[in-house]
């Protein structure tokens, strides 16, 4: 299935307010739901637009990997024809960006967790992702 059509139908369900949908086209077929966004506690105005808190980087045997907060399009660089971001073998500090999620066409920063060095980039630039899916792995 295009990217563009899937692009439609998350501008489709966000003007419409929906919640799930699904799509079939021969023999292909995509599922898409919306996460309710959960309430903010904290009583400071938040600088530009809300974003799905990261949860901490997750350890496995081979490090730590770092995850998607949200659902989106991934972009290892900030622009077309830029570097990207992060790179197999660099060695990041907590708080550096590593990549961008676009979602609802807000440009949403991915960050590291913590410090450590990239072993492994688990996403390709332009990939549709889901909340939740492993992005890079790392060595703390």
């Amino acid at each position: 299935m295009d990217i563009r059509k899937i692009k439609k139908l998350i501008d489709l369900m966000i003007e419409s307010d929906l919640q799930a949908i699904e799509v079939k086209e021969g023999d292909q077929s995509i599922a898409l739901t919306r996460r309710l966004p959960e309430p903010i506690l904290s009583m400071q105005a938040p600088a530009q637009a809300p974003v799905a808190a990261q949860a901490p980087a997750a350890k496995t045997p081979r490090g730590a990997l770092e995850t998607a907060p949200m659902v989106g399009v991934f972009y290892a660089a900030s622009s077309p024809g830029e570097s990207p971001l992060a790179q197999v073998g660099q060695t990041v500090s907590a708080g550096d960006t590593l990549g961008i999620i676009e979602a609802m066409k807000i440009m949403n920063p991915i960050e590291a967790t913590q410090s450590g060095v990239i072993e492994e980039i688990l996403v390709k630039n332009g990939e549709v992702i889901e909340f939740g899916q492993p992005l890079f792995r790392y060595r703390a």
